[in-house]
């Protein structure tokens, strides 16, 4: 902004009647301060503290409500000011509101979609903080503000239809395995795109994200869930890098991992190659995981345009991966 108007100051210098707007998606200006899109927006930047709130200068000027945050109606008063010495009156803008340029409130052709897919953000939003503060990297506050917009919403963590069934696998997985690594046993699931929801958990060969992507693949691709699609000699010689050379005490596969070990095995086995070819169509889908995904298991997630969210609960007593 100060860029912008240092620019628009040179131009009047020079005779060049220059003027400024701003391209700003959220909040929408013409929606109502408590459409879940705009809470969504609040949600999505509580580590920053914005706040939707009316703007006062539009509603004395026009006698229209209309939605702007924080940040931007606190320093109205000094752009003004600046512009004022810079530019003519009538170039002036009237309030911040008007300094922006948003049509994405005009663009809702479905207002119930909407609606869903904001508490939805709001719901991952949640997630994704709790995780950080476990980590480290945001505040207790920032989680106390999303779940306010929550409650205000009547929205609770088990609204993400993904998260039940991951934490039941967990469950179900501690309850007829007996003790898993480090004694902890850790579920995944994923929401296919015609709804049905697959589950996967951790073993000493891969990790729960892993397990959960190949069932995936497999019922996507109509394959038995029996059918092994990576050779066991391939994941054996991966858990021996993993041992002996890299001197790793966690030997199973993250998703990361599996992803190569499957590839691998598609040059030889005709239903891994066909799992292979499926993996696209998990594009946009949700998961969860009900433990802090490892790297491997975070980036090949992300390398597939996976949705995920997970509980803020570590999978080891080990405070570093190795």
């Amino acid at each position: 902004m100060a860029t912008c108007l240092s620019q628009v100051y040179h131009e009047h210098k020079r005779g060049i009647p220059a003027g400024y707007a701003k391209f700003e998606t959220f909040p929408v200006w013409n929606l109502p301060l408590n459409h879940p899109v705009n809470i969504a927006y609040e949600a999505a930047t509580a580590d920053i503290g914005d706040i939707n709130m009316v703007d006062p200068f539009h509603l004395e000027h026009y006698h229209k409500m209309a939605v702007n945050y924080n940040r931007d109606v606190e320093i109205f008063p000094v752009v003004r000011r600046i512009c004022e010495r810079i530019m003519k009156p009538e170039q002036c803008y009237k309030s911040p509101t008007d300094m922006g340029v948003n049509r994405v409130g005009f663009a809702i052709s479905d207002d119930e979609v909407v609606r869903e897919a904001s508490k939805q953000e709001i719901i991952r939003r949640y997630f994704r903080y709790q995780c950080e503060y476990t980590l480290g990297g945001a505040e207790r506050k920032t989680i106390d503000r999303v779940k306010v917009l929550m409650d205000n919403l009547g929205l609770k963590d088990t609204d993400r239809k993904v998260v039940e069934p991951a934490r039941a696998a967990a469950l179900r997985a501690s309850q007829t395995k007996g003790k898993g690594n480090d004694g902890f046993f850790c579920g995944a699931a994923l929401e296919l795109p015609d709804g049905t929801i697959v589950s996967g958990t951790n073993s000493p060969l891969m990790h729960a994200a892993s397990s959960c992507i190949l069932n995936a693949v497999k019922m996507v691709a109509k394959l038995p869930d029996e059918l092994q699609l990576i050779a066991p000699g391939v994941i054996d010689s991966v858990r021996l890098l993993k041992k002996n050379i890299f001197r790793s005490r966690r030997v199973s596969l993250d998703l990361d991992e599996t992803l190569i070990a499957l590839s691998v095995s598609a040059n030889s086995n005709p239903t891994a190659k066909l799992a292979l070819s499926q993996l696209r169509k998990l594009a946009g889908c949700e998961m969860h995981i009900s433990h802090l995904p490892t790297p491997g298991d975070e980036a090949g997630l992300r390398k597939l345009g996976i949705n995920l969210t997970s509980d803020a609960k570590f999978a080891s007593r080990d405070l570093f991966i190795d």
